[in-house]
């Protein structure tokens, strides 16, 4: 990769390498390397997939059949869930509260 990436290509890419690198090289990973690379990389997240209810959860959010292996646009639909969620949370603290009254 060029060294003239900016911090936005720079996350983007750090997220599809670490995604290969748990997926050891392929494109897709079974639910062992997931629960990994989740435990490793989104420690809050990988404390859900702990229990069996909590892993088939995240399963459903991202679109993936039991006995199915998860691809990377599988992945990137929870890690899509999961930056909306942090948006939200940020622009709720940083917007500002209007205690106005409509007439």
């Amino acid at each position: 990769m060029a060294s003239g990436l900016s911090s936005l290509e720079k996350a983007i890419n750090s997220v599809v390498t670490q995604f290969h690198s748990a997926a050891g090289g392929g494109s897709t990973m079974n639910s062992s390397q997931f629960k990994d690379m989740l435990s490793k990389e989104l420690p809050l997240l990988g404390k859900t997939v702990e229990s069996e209810d909590g892993m088939a959860k995240v399963m459903q959010q991202m679109g993936v059949k039991s006995g199915e292996n998860i691809s990377f646009e599988n992945f990137w639909k929870l890690f899509n869930n999961q930056a909306v969620e942090l948006f939200k949370t940020m622009y709720k603290e940083k917007s500002p509260k209007c205690n106005c009254l409509l007439q």
